[in-house]
């Protein structure tokens, strides 16, 4: 009987675990690789060509919908067409296939946005959808696959399916999921992703347009190695829909953590309430940690204008980073706080936090939090805005803006004394005239009708009425187009705030700058200094530009310009003529 028993439990172990939606004790960490229309700056050649850096602190990239919609140029792929041609917008399904066979070598596995909620027409035809072929079979929607309540049917169509299950899409016809023909459809599409093109898993797109049970009936024949699910809603509706994808009671997808991101908007908006970090989310549920992914801002909350984060996003990402549950770090967020988020990562790994860590300390304070949660290696503790702890026995490791990040003084740090600060170059586009006030903003080429309002408590410096005066378009760079504003009037004092609007909605309000270069996300990127002076005469020779450095002015002079005559045309600041530094 003994021996029988042991086969029994080699034979158990050898056997493929059922779908449970996400690892247990996770430790990895996920990266949105994309924003709203970043076409060229997340194309798929572009993505594999950073594998080498992202793979070293990410063990997932989510990227966008990869199936063919229709359009190769302007098209995030919400609405798909197809399921089984997977050119882009991103770039061609080839490009697509090396950029994840690229970073599965290296141990990054990639995330795709499926969406099975709603489908787009081949033509103007609502209903008419591709026949497609997959492993000699053939796969087709029909009329009797869409819900019968779908919009269509107010245009002249008739949609035959049953009544949805779910919420319903205006963009796209939804599926009816109680059909057979949409479920086999279903499955073979997600056999395909896996098995086929190689993701690793699915980040599901607006599950609410469906009933909970078909993510656990999918997942349980896709068997994806990740799933987590797109439930845009209060804390009580995502566990109505965690418990929902249960097959023989066990969960079958995690969940983003939109209660904890509600939380993180109340409090870092203005570093207060700091009581709120400790509503109900499902990282802080000792039960459900393991299903959570958190997250700071992703390509919907943070291109309308929604976040208020701006200020703190630095502090934000140190909370999500420290939290239970997976993190999942949005690339705007990446590419704007590269070096801080390198440290947090790299701390957060040191101390072997994982998914399911626990929470030590919890506190809100006045005039800030303190988390400290266990890891497998250490503790880590956080102290956001101005709180204070006892830190004996404690080691700082990471600082920034309202935030400090602790670790026990038998956490290994060396490998972050390789992290090197990044610097961002300004644009040569970027110029500012002498004593022109004026700001740059970077944002994707879709973005439209720029325009900037700046204020301060007393004046209006774009015209006073919303949305205040059109920027110009000055230049590129990396993709994007760069605007600029300029204030035209006579003034005594400089705004205080700013704001760029358009067709993207609107960043929150930002400290201003004077020429303060700005990305999509309003993150304050550096200063333009180098001031372009017109054409002067000064004893014969042409001044070509002025720079600030160190509060000092430098003024670069024409080559045949003698010493002599620097010093006696320009009565202070730093001269450079030939190379040669000199000072006054």
């Amino acid at each position: 009987m003994k021996r029988l028993y042991t086969s029994i439990i080699i034979l158990l172990a050898s056997m493929p675990m059922l779908a449970q939606g996400w690892p247990e004790k996770y430790d990895g960490i996920m990266l949105q690789g994309f924003y709203w229309d970043s076409y060229t700056d997340t194309n798929w050649a572009n993505l594999e060509s950073q594998a080498d850096e992202l793979s070293q602190y990410f063990s997932l990239i989510w990227v966008p919908n990869s199936a063919y919609a229709n359009d190769l140029k302007n098209n995030m792929g919400y609405h798909p067409v197809y399921w089984f041609d997977h050119k882009s917008a991103f770039g061609t399904e080839a490009q697509l296939r090396s950029m994840i066979q690229t970073f599965k070598q290296k141990g990054t596995g990639i995330i795709e946005d499926v969406v099975i909620n709603h489908r787009a027409s081949v033509d103007g035809n609502w209903l008419n959808f591709p026949a497609e072929t997959y492993k000699g079979e053939t796969y087709q929607l029909t009329a009797a696959d869409i819900c019968q309540d779908d919009e269509s049917k107010n245009s002249g169509y008739s949609p035959t399916g049953a009544k949805d299950t779910g919420r319903g899409w205006g963009g796209a016809r939804d599926l009816d999921h109680t059909s057979a023909n949409v479920q086999k459809n279903v499955n073979a599409y997600l056999d395909f992703l896996l098995n086929d093109l190689g993701y690793v898993g699915f980040r599901y797109d607006f599950v609410l347009g469906y009933a909970p049970r078909y993510i656990g009936q999918y997942n349980q024949t896709a068997k994806p190695q990740f799933s987590v699910m797109e439930c845009w809603e209060k804390y009580s509706t995502i566990l109505t829909w965690l418990n929902g994808t249960k097959v023989d009671g066990v969960i079958q997808s995690a969940a983003f953590d939109f209660p904890m991101k509600t939380n993180i908007n109340d409090v870092f908006s203005n570093a207060s309430n700091w009581s709120k970090l400790n509503n109900d989310a499902l990282s802080t549920n000792e039960e459900l940690a393991r299903y959570a992914v958190t997250f700071v801002d992703n390509h919907d909350t943070g291109r309308q204008g929604e976040s208020p984060l701006y200020a703190n996003v630095e502090a934000a990402n140190a909370f999500i980073l420290t939290l239970p549950g997976t993190p999942c770090v949005w690339l705007s967020h990446w590419k704007t706080y590269k070096t801080t988020i390198k440290k947090l990562i790299l701390t957060r790994k040191a101390a072997g936090l994982n998914s399911q860590s626990s929470i030590v300390t919890k506190q809100a304070t006045s005039n800030g939090y303190v988390l400290t949660v266990q890891g497998t290696k250490g503790n880590v503790m956080l102290l956001l805005g101005t709180a204070t702890a006892n830190t004996d026995g404690y080691k700082l490791a990471v600082e920034g803006s309202n935030f400090k990040m602790y670790v026990t003084n038998g956490v290994d740090l060396s490998a972050l004394d390789n992290i090197k600060d990044d610097t961002f170059t300004i644009p040569d586009c970027c110029v500012v005239g002498e004593g022109e006030v004026c700001a740059f903003f970077e944002a994707p080429a879709s973005y439209t009708g720029i325009k900037c309002w700046a204020w301060d408590s007393k004046n209006n410096y774009t015209g006073g009425t919303w949305p205040g005066q059109a920027c110009t378009k000055v230049g590129t760079n990396n993709g994007n187009n760069v605007w600029k504003w300029t204030y035209t009037g006579t003034l005594t004092t400089l705004p205080t705030n700013i704001i760029f609007n358009g067709s993207f909605g609107q960043t929150s309000d930002l400290d201003f700058k004077n020429g303060g270069y700005y990305n999509e996300a309003g993150a304050l990127q550096g200063t333009v200094t180098g001031i372009q002076l017109p054409t002067a005469t000064t004893g014969g020779n042409r001044l070509l530009k002025v720079y600030t450095i160190d509060g000092h002015l430098l003024r670069i002079l024409p080559s045949d310009t003698t010493e002599a005559e620097a010093l006696n045309q320009l009565k202070h600041g730093i001269y450079v003529i030939n190379g040669k530094k000199i000072v006054k």
